[in-house]
């Protein structure tokens, strides 16, 4: 058997087909049609393979988290439509927290909700905070925005940062300074897509590590055109001296002991593909959906694709999980069963699982690489740039 692997629409697999038809006495020939933009991430995913076969350290250690791209008042929904899927989070997903698994350190499951600037109502987060309230759950920053400038971008984050930390108690504060985690709108990250829509900010990446950004958790977003070409792999990305776009196309991958080495964090998710029926390849990105639920064989290809950094797995999944067609196989079967399955796929390979929020992820990945994990700068609400020291011991 032959293997030839083509991306879509390329006339290389018409010409396949004919050379399979004009030369039957050769071994067959089969077609792997990669995904759109494949040729982006395809060849780091095949190394980061590779460096995982070769990897001597034996991972012990399992850190889950869920970010949630979550916009309630998405697609033009009402308030009421609102106001009932946030309720029905309310009212289920402690439930599911409650009766999965407890992790290595007694903790319940968590959910991090990672809800838009553009999208606040006081009542709406309120219904957000009082989950965290519960200690099953977290708000973090989501952005959706185009045609920005820095100023108006600065003002938009810093604003909203104000309203989640002084009217619903939510973020942090580390030496006066709020700390926040961040997922891009439509993928569009340091303004990546190539017809520059849905952000149009040059920069984004320093005005992120200014503002107090702990870490993006934006990627993957394959098989959008905006996909980094850094896969499974936690690393500090330094923004483009010019300002160019696409600053996390690069970076320095985060080691054991290796502290700060850049402007932001980058924690994306599994990137890879898995095979179906026939052979057929679908793209793995670690999204929970309506449309691709979890399974036992997907959570097995989780833990083989997540970025580790020594002993340490850090698996990173992400959905939206307001609309109906996700929230409802969600909330009603979905997450019960994958907590489970996590669980157990940890305990069959002999790994202590712990279920995080993107804060506690990101609080376990700084015991791993050591201090000075934290911007060095961020802005007041005035603008006014205060330097602060590295971040002191967790605690969980």
């Amino acid at each position: 058997m032959r293997l030839r692997i083509v991306h879509r629409n390329n006339s290389l697999a018409r010409q396949s087909i004919e050379a399979y038809r004009s030369h039957r006495h050769r071994a067959p020939i089969v077609m792997i049609t990669l995904p759109r933009h494949a040729e982006l991430w395809f060849y780091s995913y095949l190394k980061s393979r590779l460096a995982k076969s070769r990897r001597r350290a034996i991972p012990k250690r399992i850190w889950v988290a869920i970010a949630d791209h979550y916009e309630p008042l998405g697609m033009g929904a009402s308030l009421s439509t609102a106001r009932n899927r946030v309720a029905q989070w309310r009212d289920l997903w402690p439930q599911i927290a409650e009766l999965s698994p407890r992790d290595a350190g007694g903790q319940r499951p968590q959910y991090t909700f990672f809800y838009p600037q553009e999208e606040y109502q006081r009542e709406i987060l309120d219904g957000l905070a009082e989950i965290r309230r519960l200690s099953v759950g977290d708000v973090e920053v989501h952005l959706h925005h185009e045609n920005e400038t820095p100023d108006s971008f600065s003002r938009k984050v810093t604003e909203y940062c104000r309203r989640l930390t002084d009217d619903h108690g939510l973020l942090r504060q580390r030496d006066g300074c709020t700390v926040f985690g961040f997922i891009h709108g439509n993928w569009a990250l340091d303004n990546s897509r190539p017809d520059g829509k849905w952000c149009g900010l040059r920069g984004e990446i320093a005005l992120l590590r200014d503002l107090g950004c702990y870490a993006d958790f934006t990627m993957p977003s394959a098989p959008s055109p905006t996909q980094s070409r850094v896969v499974n792999q936690i690393y500090w990305c330094t923004n483009n001296p010019d300002h160019s776009p696409r600053s996390f196309d690069r970076g320095v991958e985060a080691v054991v002991g290796g502290g700060q080495q850049g402007d932001l964090l980058m924690i994306p998710g599994p990137l890879g593909v898995r095979f179906g029926e026939r052979w057929l390849p679908r793209l793995e990105t670690g999204e929970i959906a309506g449309y691709d639920l979890p399974t036992r064989a997907r959570v097995r290809q989780w833990f083989d694709l997540a970025p580790s950094i020594g002993q340490d797995v850090f698996l990173k999944l992400y959905a939206h999980g307001a609309q109906e067609r996700n929230m409802n196989p969600m909330l009603h079967e979905a997450l019960g069963s994958l907590f489970h399955w996590l669980a157990e796929e940890a305990n069959r390979r002999n790994m202590e699982f712990h279920w995080a929020t993107a804060w506690q992820m990101y609080q376990a990945f700084c015991n791993v690489i050591g201090r000075g994990c934290l911007p060095p700068a961020t802005k007041s609400q005035g603008g006014v740039v205060k330097e602060h020291n590295a971040i002191s011991e967790q605690t969980f």
